[in-house]
């Protein structure tokens, strides 16, 4: 079976995974983001995850020296929908009943999930943000693409509302969000985005990831960010090399 293949189909058949490509499901070795199972070990747990010792195209970097491309505007279609959310024991992850879709230079993609990490994983010209949220999409090839979202401190965000007020202890059973989420106002008014080649930034950090980092940050209040640090202090890969690739400027 072709990867992207098997990636699709653990897209469509695993909700217990942190990542829904991720094939988690399947019991691999424990990983965290500290000490003897964290990121500088992650490569040496498994046979399964060496690609984040040894891959060329690794997630996540830190975004310097982009340069301006060709690449058009990303649209999204994002429906107002019922979500379920989840602690999967390395984060929060919301699961969209209705994903919607991201038109992307790249293809046509179904979001599948979106997930957060604090710190931010990407920076920006050396910039850590204290959040960032990471909508995980597949095409009918089940290809990823991944559209990063930056929050600062600021104003409450109000989309973020019942999520933050919702979440759940890690091992215990996905909680319906009540009412409906409108995931697309989780998106920024301004869509230029940084674009490069990357992967998973979680075991096994599979790589041909397409990464869609928005420039335009929006904003989250301190309560906000303490409640979801109250789950995870820290979820965060440490950036990796950027090596050859190149980051373009996009929208």
């Amino acid at each position: 079976m072709k990867p992207y293949v098997l990636l699709a189909a653990l897209l469509a058949t695993s909700s217990a995974c942190w990542a829904d490509p991720s094939p988690e499901a399947g019991q691999k070795a424990e990983w965290s983001y500290e000490g003897p199972s964290g990121p500088e070990f992650w490569g040496d747990a498994d046979p399964a995850y060496t690609t984040c010792r040894e891959g060329g195209q690794q997630s996540p970097i830190d975004i310097r020296d982009a340069k301006r491309g060709q690449m058009g505007p990303l649209v999204f279609d994002y429906p107002l929908t019922e979500a379920t959310i989840i602690n999967t024991g390395h984060g929060i992850k919301v699961k969209p009943a209705k994903g919607g879709t991201l038109t992307a230079p790249t293809g046509t993609y179904q979001l599948q999930q979106f997930h957060f990490h604090s710190p931010s994983e990407n920076r920006i010209n050396g910039r850590e943000f204290p959040l960032a949220a990471h909508f995980v999409h597949a095409d009918d090839a089940g290809r990823l693409a991944v559209v990063a979202v930056m929050f600062e401190l600021g104003k409450p965000n109000t989309v973020l509302a019942t999520p933050m007020r919702t979440l759940p202890k890690a091992g215990a059973q996905p909680v319906p969000l009540p009412g409906r989420i409108s995931v697309g106002k989780l998106l920024p008014k301004e869509r230029d985005y940084y674009t490069y080649n990357g992967s998973l930034t979680t075991p096994p950090c599979t790589e041909e990831v397409q990464w869609y980092v928005l420039r335009q940050p929006l904003t989250i209040s301190a309560s906000q960010l303490k409640a979801f640090r109250t789950r995870y202090e820290m979820n965060a890969r440490p950036v990796q090399p950027v090596q050859s690739r190149v980051v373009e400027i996009g929208g």
